[in-house]
């Protein structure tokens, strides 16, 4: 028999109402004792007595057993969630920002008091990839993850290629709907779905890598005529984290926009819609696909979340456990198109194997091979000049630079 969950939860916006909207309609063996929240003069939906401002009331509790933590803050949530875990509280969060940038210390604390932190709900909405790396792919080699992991940024890319609206325009109006914040920067500029691939890749390959190390370049310089140019080749534009093992060594990361073809499954997820593509060496390739974002479909993830403490259930990071041999490098070479003005740009680049060229009064691009390191070095400039960058992994892909390739390693 399940134990009861004693719940206290930490936020009550869109992913917390909508958590307890499905909640109301189960049968489980649980209760949402307390909810903490910051604004004590916004009008609820429930009873003023279940509120509080005092994270003390919940935290210092000894009848709340489980924490639900669904706040935007970084460091109070890491410090609600240290907490809890180090006084024995089980805990379920959604902040993707947070566990990825503190989840060595996430894992020491579940180690070192015994406790469970599940978090599924922080990658991906409703897609439960993160229990599906950790369970059914825990003896298999993957060979990558990719996918759409951020809807805001999706759904300006669907209203821009399908719907021909420029770049502002289609950024308003997810932020009207409520897709995309009033500052959408995390959303399009590949911050959000870089810490999504964080987390995803510690359970995937057992790398745990700090946020400022993964280099992340959104959307925001895309143009009518970089959508033009994917239209003329059969492409799409749309924003894709990359974890690929490039050999037994070595993992990469990153997040850039990326054309898709048609024969890859992201070509079709559009709008508020996520999608992960999963690569193994023995299932093959896998697409996971679903909302992204929301109160249901987050809240659905957490709950499920929940419902897995009843059983005791945690996570187990085998692959971090059993790969002490992988690590992370960014000294990797791969193919990108670039739209720029200034030749400058492209000497710092230093841009080899030029696969495709032209250039004109009013437009100039190229498509070559470069190395990942340069682009990391250049970034500020790149996003400055209002250029423009996409993998373009239709060439030859992305694998271990030269320089690296020859040298001896020393770990």
């Amino acid at each position: 028999m399940s134990k009861k969950l004693n719940i206290g939860l930490f936020g009550f916006g869109v992913v917390g109402q909508g958590l307890y909207d499905i909640i109301k309609t189960k049968n489980l063996n649980l209760e949402i004792k307390k909810i903490a929240i910051k604004n004590p003069e916004k009008k609820r939906s429930l009873p003023a007595e279940i509120f509080t401002t005092d994270r003390d009331e919940i935290l210092n509790n000894p009848e709340i057993n489980t924490i639900v933590e669904l706040i935007n803050d970084t460091e109070a949530a890491f410090e609600i969630v240290s907490r809890a875990l180090s006084t024995g509280k089980n805990v379920v969060s959604a902040s993707k920002k947070m566990i990825a940038t503190y989840l060595d210390e996430l894992i020491e604390l579940q180690n070192k008091y015994g406790t469970s932190l599940l978090y599924e709900g922080s990658v991906c909405g409703s897609i439960p990839i993160i229990r599906n790396l950790e369970e059914y792919y825990d003896n298999e080699l993957l060979h990558s993850i990719s996918g759409i992991f951020n809807g805001s940024s999706n759904y300006v890319l669907s209203k821009g290629f399908l719907e021909n609206l420029d770049y502002d325009t289609a950024l308003l109006q997810a932020q009207e709907l409520g897709f995309a914040e009033t500052d959408p920067t995390s959303d399009v500029g590949g911050f959000d779905a870089k810490y999504k691939l964080i987390i995803a890749a510690a359970h995937a390959y057992g790398v745990i890598v700090k946020p400022e190390d993964v280099i992340n370049i959104g959307i925001q310089n895309l143009a009518a005529s970089d959508l033009q140019y994917a239209r003329e080749k059969g492409l799409k534009i749309k924003l894709v984290p990359v974890a690929k093992e490039l050999d037994d060594r070595h993992v990469a990361m990153f997040v850039l926009p990326k054309f898709v073809n048609q024969d890859e499954f992201l070509y079709n997820v559009e709008y508020e819609y996520n999608g992960v593509t999963v690569q193994a060496a023995f299932a093959d390739q896998q697409f996971f696909f679903g909302k992204g974002a929301g109160g249901h479909p987050t809240g659905s993830a957490v709950l499920s979340d929940i419902a897995a403490l009843r059983y005791n259930y945690a996570y187990e990071y085998k692959k971090a456990k059993s790969k002490k041999d992988l690590h992370f490098t960014n000294n990797i070479e791969l193919n990108v198109y670039l739209r720029y003005e200034d030749d400058d740009l492209l000497e710092a680049l230093q841009f080899e194997h030029i696969h495709e060229r032209y250039y004109s009064d009013s437009y100039k691009f190229i498509i070559g091979k470069i190395n990942l390191q340069n682009l990391i070095d250049n970034q500020q400039r790149i996003f400055d000049q209002r250029a423009f960058i996409a993998f373009a992994d239709q060439l030859t892909g992305v694998s271990l630079a030269t320089a690296r390739k020859e040298a001896a390693e020393v770990f």
